[in-house]
């Protein structure tokens, strides 16, 4: 803890009970691929050890401002910048929407972790862009804040993603689960943690393929909705085989670990022509079999398959796991963890090891040639 208390100094503690040590409350931000909000989470933590959990929520966006996020993927024509102030506000919302639900004031918060909206990520090109303006968050709020957790990853070699499986491994040794342990995180794109030991060395982690993307774009230019509603159209479907199969010839799921995933990556355009309803269920079972092509890179089969993200209210999709996984396979809150706002609090988690300058991402998670810290930290004056 000796590095920690090199940095006490620059934070601000909330009081605790005489005679525990003292760690500071972090939040954590989220805005991920699905575009649906942001995601809010308060956490005690010095980056290695969860020391108690806070409230969370999560602040819809706008359909204004979604649909400006849209237009911004992949170097769209959007106004960048604009996008980029207003998303800062709209994390301020977030913010103080939660300390006020915390009963909690901005000088009892540490840190903010903002992971901001990936508008680009490209890591074979060196590129990753996560846009959010940090600096005006920081001012709005009267917080420090960690931004830009994935360049220094890029830069260095890595794949910028997943950033999530160290807080996945706090969170086993957390709960006392035993090794080795699969975590499925099933937002837009889907990625999978795999805990071989308590050693943070022993972690793998990798895109596996689309999450609820694909799903999420055909409801809505099919049915006007922005998902399947707990997989109910997919399981009035019926899985084309022939589909199926082509979307899964994909070099991507030969690779091995590292890779990682852009939104866009993958299309639904091959099931163009079925049904609603077969649509989804083809689509579904590509997010299940993809998951399944994954295991071939683990070096055990795992005793479970753990899932968080919006993915795993679809009860289609969680059966389909089930059955390509051959596995126990549960929600999160199976072990009591917060599966709505899991990535937020390991923004949280993410921010105080970049305050102490430990390690956000290493080779078996990113590929980086050595584990390596990152973040751009806005101080208040």
């Amino acid at each position: 803890m000796a590095r920690w208390s090199n940095i006490r100094a620059q934070t601000r503690l909330v009081p605790e009970s005489p005679g525990l040590p003292q760690i500071p409350w972090f939040l954590g931000l989220m805005s991920g691929t699905s575009m649906d909000g942001i995601d809010a989470a308060l956490l005690r933590t010095d980056g290695e050890a969860i020391a108690g959990f806070g409230p969370a929520l999560t602040l819809p966006y706008e359909a204004s401002l979604r649909d400006r996020i849209r237009a911004c993927l992949n170097d769209g024509p959007g106004n960048t910048m604009a996008l980029s102030r207003d998303l800062a506000v709209a994390h301020a919302a977030a913010v103080q929407a939660l300390l006020d639900k915390a009963g909690m004031a901005a000088k009892d918060v540490a840190w903010l972790g903002f992971h901001g909206h990936t508008l680009l990520h490209r890591p074979g090109e060196r590129r990753t862009w996560q846009t959010g303006d940090g600096a005006l968050l920081a001012q709005l709020t009267g917080i420090g804040v960690v931004s830009d957790f994935r360049s220094q990853d890029v830069a260095m070699g890595g794949q910028g993603a997943p950033l999530v499986p160290l807080y996945h491994a706090a969170l086993a040794r957390y709960a006392q689960l035993p090794p080795p342990l699969l975590v499925l995180n099933l937002g837009g794109v889907g990625n999978v943690t795999y805990i071989g030991s308590e050693r943070d060395t022993d972690l793998i982690a990798f895109d596996t393929g689309p999450g609820n993307a694909l799903i999420d774009d055909w409801m809505l230019t099919h049915a006007h909705v922005a998902h399947d509603e707990g997989g109910r159209t997919a399981a009035t479907g019926a899985v084309n085989p022939e589909r199926l199969a082509r979307l899964l010839d994909h070099a991507y799921f030969n690779a091995r670990p590292p890779k990682s995933l852009d939104r866009n990556d993958f299309s639904a355009a091959a099931v163009e022509g079925l049904s609603l309803e077969d649509g989804a269920a083809t689509l579904a079972a590509f997010t299940a079999a993809s998951v399944a092509r994954g295991l071939s890179h683990l070096p055990q089969r795992p005793l479970r398959c753990l899932v968080c993200g919006g993915g795993r209210h679809n009860a289609t999709l969680m059966k389909l796991l089930t059955q390509h996984l051959n596995m126990p396979v549960e929600s999160v809150e199976a072990v009591g963890w917060n599966g709505d706002h899991l990535e937020a609090e390991a923004f949280a988690f993410l921010a105080a090891r970049a305050v102490r300058g430990l390690p956000l991402s290493l080779p078996g998670t990113t590929g980086v040639s050595a584990p390596v810290s990152g973040g751009r930290i806005y101080r208040l004056p």
